[in-house]
């Protein structure tokens, strides 16, 4: 039986996922992006070119794959379309789920409004509207993808949504515009993106038993996800691997291996918990060597320590086959590596993720550091205190880390044998 394998986060997103999903790509007929929205970030480097990518798969730099986004996903057109511009003819290689929803430019509106009025107790999204876009889907007044194949039905919907709003967008200072206006603005968004849009979960499942090869990707990481994660400092989406099933149609029959990203450290954007993190000049030192600054906000990243009671917990809830270990090299020149092996909650020693991470504080054990692993691609020649890192994670974690990455470039990958 043909099975797809998937791709997701561990940690609280920015992990690194978009360099090995293009490095898997080169591989693969179909890649398949299942959750999230433009709040997404993946940088890819190709030699001296640099692809940011928010809600286009990863696979799009792969001429030979074809790359769906799911109906999981909330897709800002607007966005979309400027994205699709960085590539040449995309027809045939390109499709977007007609179940996908949309999020219009009012929905960031009203993100940003809502995090204004919160004051210091905002959760720190990115003010793109994703999570009111989730919302409306959640509430029953979204909007679709496939409705922009009519435009002049669609107008009056929306419309409808703001007549409705009417009073509440006023005093979040959300503009209605007049009916020429959207309808210019729909038909504009339908005249580039109708040809792309389709049924997605009949060209999978097609695509599944045609025996093709299949890589599906997700958005953010696993301790974002709206149940599993720290909430509600959390994305408005499943990001583990069961929202793959969801998110694009298929069942759990039909996932294959699951690759669980990671970085050899961690970080976080926004507001929330995070017991690792590092606020003395080792945390400083791990923005600065990792160029830790947002590829959707540009906002500087916290950083800290690995968490190896969270990635543990990551691990299991995605049923993870196995790590892919990115950003060693950020590492080097350190003289010694932390790692949270257990919290502290109320005076006592615990090793699994509370319900709330609020007032947990981090129990590390050290690990010797290492000079050099940059551009390294064969783990024999990894420095001897960096193999016993790595091991020692994989003991913490409960399952393999097969893939290493020491450098932004795509072939600066050791994948382990074995």
């Amino acid at each position: 039986m043909n099975r797809a394998d998937l791709i997701v986060g561990l940690q609280w997103g920015d992990e690194g996922k978009g360099k090995i999903v293009d490095k898997l790509a080169q591989t693969n007929d179909f890649i398949c992006r299942f959750a999230g929205g433009h709040n997404a970030g993946h940088t890819i480097v190709v030699g001296d070119k640099v692809y940011a990518l928010h809600l286009i798969p990863s696979g799009i730099l792969n001429p030979k794959a074809k790359n769906i986004v799911g109906n999981g996903v909330v897709l800002s057109p607007k966005d979309f379309i400027k994205e699709m511009n960085q590539f040449d003819n995309l027809n045939g290689r390109l499709f977007i789920s007609d179940k996908a929803h949309l999020l219009l430019p009012y929905h960031a509106l009203i993100d940003q409004a809502r995090e204004k009025m919160k004051g210091d107790k905002a959760i720190g999204t990115t003010g793109k509207g994703i999570g009111p876009a989730y919302g409306d889907k959640i509430a029953r007044i979204g909007h679709r993808v496939g409705e922009l194949l009519n435009p002049s039905k669609l107008v009056d919907k929306v419309l409808n949504n703001f007549e409705v709003n009417k009073k509440v967008f006023e005093v979040m200072g959300v503009y209605t515009p007049s009916r020429d206006e959207l309808l210019k603005e729909l038909n504009e968004y339908h005249n580039i993106l109708a040809p792309f849009i389709t049924d997605t979960t009949l060209l999978i499942w097609d695509a599944l038993d045609k025996g093709s090869k299949i890589l599906l990707e997700g958005a953010q990481g696993t301790m974002l996800d709206i149940d599993h994660g720290t909430y509600p400092f959390v994305t408005s989406s499943t990001t583990v691997s069961a929202g793959a099933c969801s998110g694009l149609g298929i069942n759990q029959k039909d996932i294959g291996k699951v690759t669980g990203i990671a970085k050899a450290y961690c970080t976080r954007v926004g507001n929330g918990p995070f017991p690792s993190e590092d606020f003395k000049e080792e945390g400083e030192e791990i923005r600065k060597n990792g160029r830790e600054f947002g590829t959707t906000t540009g906002r500087p990243r916290r950083c800290g320590w690995f968490d190896a009671v969270a990635m543990k917990h990551a691990v299991r809830i995605n049923g993870v086959d196995e790590v892919a270990l990115m950003k060693l090299d950020v590492l080097d020149g350190f003289k010694e590596i932390k790692v949270c092996v257990a919290y502290e909650v109320d005076g006592k020693k615990i090793n699994y993720v509370p319900y709330d991470l609020e007032d947990a504080k981090p129990i590390y054990k050290i690990f010797a550091g290492w000079d050099k692993t940059e551009g390294i691609r064969d783990f024999d020649q990894l420095p001897e205190t960096a193999k016993s890192y790595i091991e020692a994670l994989e003991l913490m974690i409960g399952t393999k880390i097969g893939i290493i990455s020491t450098s932004p470039q795509r072939e600066d990958t050791i994948i382990r044998k074995g």
